[in-house]
């Protein structure tokens, strides 16, 4: 059996309503708008999250703040990057972990001009004596 997470689609759209405080057109209207995006299934009806009734009820909030539907977009973008964001690091951070413990006392990246790199232990990373020399345009 699968496991149910908050990103599982299982609420049609008459229960996310109640759950979430609102009339279902509501609900069409924000998907239409694109701030909450639900699942579709094969036959194309609407499977909500419980992520998408927290998004909902956020609006709710929001809007009930003043705040226009351009700007709960642009605030629920900004919170769902931060999000993507957050796990990025958090998976990074595991990985660098899982390497520290694997390599004790090596070095597991080097950062430089040349974006992030890898080294084998005892290797060090290639030294650049480059110049960049940076002058503002005369208008």
């Amino acid at each position: 059996m699968e496991e149910i997470t908050e990103d599982t689609p299982i609420f049609v759209i008459s229960v996310a309503a109640e759950l979430a405080q609102m009339h279902p057109q509501t609900l069409r209207q924000y998907d239409h708008l694109g701030l909450v995006c639900p699942v579709r299934t094969a036959g194309n009806s609407r499977r909500y999250t419980m992520r998408n009734v927290a998004q909902l009820q956020e609006i709710a909030r929001l809007s009930a703040e003043g705040v226009s539907l351009t700007g709960i977009k642009r605030i629920l973008e900004l919170e769902n990057e931060t999000a993507t964001l957050r796990k990025r690091v958090r998976d990074l951070e595991s990985t660098l972990a899982t390497e520290l413990m694997n390599r004790p006392g090596a070095r597991v990246f080097a950062a430089g001009d040349q974006g992030v790199v890898s080294l084998a232990q005892g290797q060090r990373p290639a030294k650049n004596n480059s110049v960049v020399v940076w002058r503002q345009r005369a208008n």
